[in-house]
């Protein structure tokens, strides 16, 4: 039995927007998918317990909403039926196109307090259909400040903090989660690290787990698309870069937000051997933490 003290994190989601399969796919990455759905591709997200406060969090509204949502519920042994909040890194679709979920076409919800930064906030609010769940009260918006702690029960809390992305309609964050026993980095997007003014080495040393974008493999996996237009760190840059670390601080680090072509989706795959043997970790779906 669970300590009622504990708090975890819960893995719901390791993929990009996207999905997998994802949409007009031929590869065999997906055509195998069609034919054999995997249920553990979701969409990236991650779910906190909080036993003591009786409380439990969302981190993203991905477009798996309702599979995470249910999922997160069994981890608080079906005590908790709804969160208690939900939090948005940023506008694109697989961060928060699952608060669709929420609206009167589907669960109705009362008021559910959706944390977000200012720009995601005015996006929310400007635009339908997603302002229509405020005018229905379906949502209460809750604003963040990067860099501000904010307090979510006696024993956790959270930090965003801008990194940079794409921001064509709002700012993008990643998290510091705070449990009573660790600290939890969450990065799923964001462009190479060399144009993030802070350094990625610090903030690893200064956790206990870390969540790292790690959309693209190399740059063979993406010859089918502008690489200009999706500057993310390619997983042998990270690791590159990451090799300086001791191994107790690579060992700190999950890779996730993996898109459908990356081989780090399967678990047999040459490049899922390599990064466990480097000492590094691959984010998979129902990995709990205690934190």
């Amino acid at each position: 039995m669970d300590d009622l003290k504990d708090v975890k994190l819960i893995v719901l989601g390791t993929v990009q927007d996207g999905g997998a399969p994802h949409l007009g796919c031929s590869r065999s990455c997906c055509t195998n998918l069609y034919a054999t759905p995997d249920p553990n591709r979701k969409v990236v997200s991650l779910g906190i317990v909080d036993n003591a406060s009786g409380k439990t969090f969302l981190i993203e509204a991905s477009p798996d909403l309702i599979p995470q949502w249910h999922a997160l519920s069994e981890f608080s042994n079906n005590t908790i039926t709804q969160p208690s909040g939900i939090f948005i890194t940023h506008a694109h679709i697989g961060h928060y196109t699952g608060l669709m979920y929420l609206g009167r076409e589907s669960l109705n919800t009362n008021l559910i307090p959706v944390y977000a930064m200012p720009n995601m906030t005015a996006f929310l609010s400007e635009h339908g259909p997603w302002n229509q769940l405020i005018a229905l009260q379906n949502i209460n918006l809750q604003p963040l400040i990067s860099g501000v702690e904010e307090p979510l029960t006696p024993s956790l809390s959270i930090m965003p903090f801008e990194v940079p992305h794409r921001d064509e309609y709002s700012e993008t964050v990643g998290f510091v989660i705070t449990g009573p026993t660790k600290k939890v980095l969450f990065i799923p997007d964001i462009d190479k690290w060399e144009l993030w003014s802070e350094s990625i080495l610090s903030k690893i040393k200064s956790v206990d787990l870390a969540f790292i974008d790690a959309t693209f493999y190399n740059n063979a996996e993406v010859g089918y698309r502008e690489v200009s237009e999706i500057p993310h760190p390619f997983v042998v840059e990270s690791i590159s870069l990451f090799k300086t670390l001791s191994e107790k601080d690579r060992n700190k680090i999950h890779f996730i937000h993996m898109n459908h072509t990356n081989p780090l989706l399967n678990e047999t795959s040459e490049e899922s051997e390599k990064i466990i043997s480097l000492g590094f970790n691959i984010a998979r779906v129902a990995m709990v933490f205690k934190i």
